[in-house]
């Protein structure tokens, strides 16, 4: 993230609360200290008044909603009335109307007058000139380091050769003039830090160098005056796009959206902007033609070979050198400016020592030929001529215009909410984006560069009490004086004070893109970054932000190829439906489940990791595998899918191929078929293919799988008079019974169902018209022997209730009263476990026992039960219940055991059901 002359601060890597540590630029960072009370330290209410003046103030409720107080004493100056009645923006980004418009009017002009009246009150201007005394270290310090950064960005917006020499002058008073406007719209209101400093991005002078060299050669250089008009215009259409951008950007409040964009790639574009900057220092220093250095054998021998050019660059290089080390040993954050104000008095002071021809210093390249050095600032804007301007040129350069939008909109949204955690203030960054839309807008109107707050500069203008816009109208107003002052003393500006600051800025950018993030950045990103730097410093700029972002999208295509989209794969033995079955029911499904393959998907399915989900599919039915588990179902849950592209989608629809040749049903789950993932499968004709089907919840389809294996058995069979009863969706289940005959797959299914099954529904255990036994019979056979002649008693003590579909039997939280045997239809349970999470539902057949636990414990019900299918059932009430136990103790105690058994099991499955819903 930018900071002062291009370093940069990185929000990523906060320190710790209270702690000081150095910034790239040598200045000492003041972490943020705790918040207290979630008050901000650092906001507009807390600056000293212009005039001391009373107003009505906002305040917020509990919901955030704005409330106006009575009126109490003012501290926020100037626009502060306007920020108070406006719309209010708050942490998240919502905004609360605090008055409607003409209000809002009417309270403005009262305070006005109450402003005016109050401006020539002694107290007034007593604490007005307090105010201003406080200011000043502040704004004398952000003079200087505007000088600094004007002299440093403002020599170097413009190529130093051909029709643009010569205009290093011009370039410091677009510099300023950027800066003004950016103080000017910060300090009235635009942004919430009070003290915001703007100014130029120096991220962004290679792109200008691209697009005047570009524009140069498109319109040759006989004819300068177009040129340079031309020029002139597309640095002010980039302030433009950009003002435009950032405005939608706030508007709209969508500026998290650039928090998407990989930050590495942005390091890498920042890395080649650094190395740019060590070019363009070795070519100021030595003033070599920008187009003439190349990494060639020729330029080395030029730059280092040449005594008399070494002797121009390695001093400014050297005095960088020593700055870094400097900075790294000691911390303060008036090093930096007050290291680059010594050099040029030094520079004097050993001139005036040796008694040196300033002229020949000149001539030779020790100080700087400003044959334009008496131009007023003005005089850039004689380069306009939209006459002159070449517009099919300039249409020509909108790729460039894009990529260093592109560049500029990615820093404002980091620098804000660093400097907000800094200052510890809460900010709203949408709000902070209106307002570099409306600095750039007007920047682009008045034909200078675009703008941004600067991060370090704003952080020491808040250290040194520079806290009130007041201070910041200050600074505007004395940057707007060095403005008016013209580009005259730049004449008498030693080189290498230039070279030195531009050496320091490349190598801060540089050290950031590939030292910091050598050990911060996985393999992949730092080849990433390395990888843009090169480009940058080989070829291109806009080339080397493109092939950052293919470089990305192919290492992310190679990183999520590599993570596996199966997060699961087992058969339908380790999971059952939440179904409420008879014991040998569920006896029966735990033998023939080992038939169903269950394969749980995640992540976005695409080209690059279908393949591997193919793959796996393929092997459970190749002969190998298929001899030793023939499956007869297999499961996908795509649940957890985000995504399926056309490739995938067409994977399954191969894959259902070959399941098909092996009588396979292949069945999707945790889709509808309106949700994206279903429109992709629908697209390519899978839904609706034969042995394909499709749930809403991984629980229908093994509820549905079941109750296939079920049905199938039961046919079998065919005993008269016996049914069985499954819940759930019926339909196209009869479309797999007869494939299953003369096969391994239904051998297994005949032996399971004999051995399970069969036992509770031979001939010697049903009775024909003898309820509730032959149901307490299919309830409990399961958990040991039921002596009929035993439980005989108990029939005395249930209830026979018909109950029509669609009948509630219970509701959750309402008291127990009693237990409940089913005997036909089928009941269904809903379990509501909290807002957050989807309710559980269980489906109860005949066989099964219903509100068995709450019955027993005496506790509230824990789920809601209605009737699905129409149903009989035996209830033993609680007052039986206690009146069995006083009267057939032994054999209300082993009634309780069995039920107790039975809820076990049930229990059991509820909880895995639970457990594997995702």
């Amino acid at each position: 993230m930018l900071a002062r002359d291009g370093q940069r601060h990185s929000p990523s890597f906060t320190p710790p609360l209270g702690s000081a540590t150095p910034t790239s630029g040598g200045e000492q960072h003041l972490s943020p200290l705790p918040f207290n009370s979630g008050t901000p330290a650092v906001d507009d209410a807390a600056e000293p008044a212009l005039f001391p003046v009373t107003r009505p103030t906002v305040a917020y409720d509990t919901l955030g909603s704005p409330r106006l107080h009575s009126p109490v004493s003012e501290s926020a100056p100037l626009l502060a009335d306007l920020e108070a009645a406006h719309p209010s923006y708050s942490g998240n980004g919502s905004i609360a109307h605090a008055r409607t418009s003409k209000q809002h009017a009417r309270h403005v002009l009262v305070n006005l007058r109450k402003r005016i009246r109050h401006a020539a009150t002694m107290e007034s201007v007593g604490h007005l000139s307090a105010t201003v005394a406080k200011s000043l270290p502040a704004v004398l310090l952000g003079a200087l380091l505007n000088v600094l950064d004007g002299v440093s960005y403002g020599m170097i917006i413009f190529p130093s050769t051909g029709v643009f020499a010569n205009l290093g002058g011009a370039g410091v008073s677009m510099f300023f003039v950027t800066a003004v406007i950016a103080q000017v719209i910060y300090s009235a209101g635009g942004s919430s830090f009070a003290g915001a400093n703007g100014s130029m991005m120096i991220e962004v002078v290679p792109f200008f160098h691209i697009l005047a060299n570009s524009i140069a050669e498109d319109i040759g250089e006989n004819d300068p005056h177009a040129i340079l008009a031309t020029t002139m215009v597309a640095f002010a259409l980039s302030s433009i796009l950009t003002g435009l951008t950032f405005f939608l950007l706030g508007a709209l409040r969508s500026g998290v959206l650039i928090g998407f964009f990989p930050r590495h790639i942005l390091v890498g574009c920042i890395g080649g902007v650094g190395v740019f900057l060590i070019i363009t220092g070795l070519t100021v220093c030595t003033r070599m033609a920008e187009d003439d250095f190349s990494l060639s054998i020729s330029t080395f021998k030029f730059l280092v070979l040449n005594a008399h050019n070494l002797s121009l660059w390695l001093p400014a290089f050297g005095l960088a050198i020593l700055l870094r080390i400097i900075t790294h040993k000691y911390h303060h954050q008036l090093i930096f400016p007050m290291y680059f104000s010594i050099i040029p008095i030094v520079f004097y002071v050993v001139i005036a020592a040796a008694h040196l021809d300033l002229r020949e210093l000149r001539r030779d390249g020790w100080v700087f030929e400003m044959g334009t050095s008496h131009e007023p600032w003005y005089h850039f804007y004689s380069y306009f001529d939209f006459s002159a301007t070449k517009w099919t040129v300039l249409w020509s350069t909108l790729p460039t215009q894009f990529a260093l939008l592109f560049f500029n909109i990615l820093h404002p949204p980091l620098n804000v909410p660093a400097l907000a955690v800094s200052l510890n203030h809460d900010v709203n960054t949408d709000k902070e984006l209106v307002a570099h839309g409306y600095s750039n807008l007007l920047a682009g109107a008045l034909g200078t560069v675009p703008n941004y707050l600067v991060y370090v500069n704003t952080l020491l203008f808040y250290r040194v009490g520079g806290t009130t816009r007041l201070a910041g109208f200050m600074l505007a107003g004395v940057t707007a004086l060095l403005l008016f002052i013209g580009t005259a003393p730049i004449a008498y500006i030693p080189v290498m004070v230039v070279g030195a600051l531009i050496f320091v800025l490349g190598i801060d950018l540089v050290k950031e893109a590939l030292w910091d993030t050598r050990n911060r950045t996985s393999r992949l990103e730092y080849v990433t970054i390395v990888s843009i730097v090169i480009c940058m410093t080989v070829w291109d700029f806009v080339i080397g932000v493109l092939f950052g972002i293919v470089v990305s999208c192919f290492f992310f295509v190679v990183q999520s190829s590599q993570r596996q989209s199966i997060r699961a794969l087992h058969n339908g033995e380790a999971v059952m439906s939440s179904v409420r079955r008879p014991g040998a029911h569920r006896a029966y499904l735990r033998e023939v489940t080992k038939q169903t393959t269950i394969l749980r998907l995640q992540g976005f399915l695409f080209f690059g990791t279908i393949a591997y989900v193919e793959e796996s599919i393929r092997t459970l039915v190749e002969d190998a595998h298929w001899q030793r588990h023939p499956i007869r179902f297999l499961i996908l849950d795509l649940t957890l899918v985000a995504g399926v592209d056309m490739s995938a989608a067409e994977a399954f629809v191969r894959v259902q191929r070959v399941l098909q040749s092996r009588q396979v049903v292949l069945v999707f789950c945790g889709v509808q078929v309106d949700s994206s993932v279903g429109q992709a499968l629908q697209n390519v004709g899978l839904l609706g293919t034969d042995s394909v089907e499709l749930f809403e919840t991984f629980n229908d389809a093994l509820e549905w799988t079941e109750n296939v294996y079920l049905r199938a058995w039961f046919l079998s069979q065919k005993p008269e008079g016996l049914e069985v009863v499954l819940p759930g969706r019926q339909d196209s289940m009869m479309a797999y019974y007869g494939s299953l005959s003369t096969s391994p797959r239904q051998a297994h299914l005949l032996e399971a169902g004999w051995r399970t099954i069969a036992r509770d529904h031979s001939p010697s255990q049903i009775t024909e018209n003898f309820e509730p036994l032959n149901t307490l019979v299919k309830v409990f056979s399961s958990y040991g022997s039921i002596d009929r002649q035993r439980f005989q008693p108990l029939l005395s003590y249930l209830e026979r209730i018909s109950l029509p579909e669609g009948a509630v039997v219970w509701k959750q939280g309402d008291d127990p009263d009693g237990l409940y045997i089913i005997e036909s239809g089928i009941l269904r349970a809903v379990y509501h476990f909290g807002d957050i999470t989807s309710p559980l539902e269980e489906s109860m057949v005949p066989g099964t026992l219903a509100g068995e636990l709450s019955a027993l414990s005496g506790l509230s019900r824990n789920a809601t039960c209605t009737v699905e299918r129409q149903a009989v059932l035996w209830k033993l009430s609680t007052e039986n219940l206690r009146r069995l136990e006083r009267e057939q103790p032994e054999l209300a105690q082993e009634f309780t055991r069995m039920v107790l058994k039975a809820a076990k099991l049930d229990y059991d499955i509820l909880i895995s059901a639970l457990a594997t819903r995702q």
